[in-house]
């Protein structure tokens, strides 16, 4: 896997202060998206134990409030095997630090129906995200209004909460 940039101080994708890893490749190709150059799976650079590394220093900060992935597309499952053991990590050495993920699958069609059921990288990075942005951009539905999202058919998730109670629990406060 590829990422196209790492933001040490990031504050428009989630809550507080963050570390933000935009992965390369997306198949999704939305129209007007703010991040196209990371469309290309070969874009940026390559993700290395020394990018993990990398990020988790970064994270040793008690500013930080935690991690968010973003893209391209992290739950490509081209990408998902390469974030695994960062999700891992971020989460064995930081546990009061959110990991939010945003993806342009949608959380219960897509990633429960079918990849949370065929995928075991999958279910393991769902298994330590704290909270999912849902679904593409659709440019026709854009608000400038709405927080951490960028168009009004996107959800923002609870995504431990989804899990216990197998279906969408959509955190009040962002939606």
């Amino acid at each position: 896997m590829n990422y196209a940039d790492i933001k040490k101080y990031d504050v428009a994708n989630g809550p507080g202060v963050r570390i933000s890893l935009f992965v390369s490749g997306c198949s999704h190709f939305c129209k007007g998206c703010f991040n196209e150059i990371a469309w290309d799976y070969n874009y940026g650079k390559e993700f290395t134990d020394d990018t993990i590394n990398e990020i988790v220093e970064f994270l040793d900060n008690p500013h930080i409030a935690g991690l968010t992935i973003l893209g391209g597309e992290p739950m490509d499952p081209k990408n998902q095997d390469a974030l695994v053991p960062l999700v891992k990590k971020v989460k064995e050495l930081y546990p009061d630090k959110t990991i939010w993920c945003f993806t342009g699958y949608l959380f219960d069609k897509d990633l429960l129906e079918n990849m949370y059921k065929e995928n075991p990288s999958t279910r393991e990075l769902l298994s330590r995200f704290d909270v999912m942005v849902d679904g593409e951009f659709v440019e026709d539905l854009k608000n400038l209004n709405l927080k951490f999202k960028g168009s009004s058919n996107q959800r923002t998730i609870d995504v431990q909460a989804s899990l216990k109670e197998g279906k969408v629990v959509l955190i009040d406060k962002y939606n």
